[in-house]
């Protein structure tokens, strides 16, 4: 049985600085109501996922963290089935993100990758 923190230790994180400040600069990025996801194709041929919430959202680190755990969550249930290969991804977290509720998170995040084409084609 896949659990999400199974499906979440399958995605490499981004920690570096260096490499949000790059996917932010040279990636394409979508706009939800309760996310923002940046994307760039790097070399590694595999998925990256880094998550970053903004002072802007919330002063209080408590929140933040709130936000990004829900984040990694959404991230471990979708990225790994339905994304593409071969490109980092970030997720931004936004005021709404901690009271949407779940399932509209998910759909979110399907949403920006279908917007963004980099929803994986099933191979039949």
């Amino acid at each position: 049985m896949n659990t999400s923190k199974d499906k979440l230790k399958t995605l490499s994180q981004i920690k570096k600085r260096t490499d949000f400040l790059h996917i932010q600069g040279k990636g394409k990025k979508w706009v939800s109501s309760s996310l923002i996801l940046q994307t760039h194709l790097n070399d590694l041929n595999e998925k990256r996922v880094g998550y970053t919430v903004t002072k802007r959202v919330s002063k209080s680190a408590v929140v933040r963290n709130r936000i990004k755990r829900r984040l990694r969550a959404v991230a471990a249930d979708i990225l790994p089935d339905i994304a593409v290969s071969g490109h980092d991804y970030i997720l931004v977290g936004r005021h709404d993100t901690l009271s949407r509720p779940y399932q509209s998170l998910c759909k979110d995040l399907r949403w920006c990758l279908k917007r963004l084409e980099l929803i994986e084609v099933e191979k039949k």
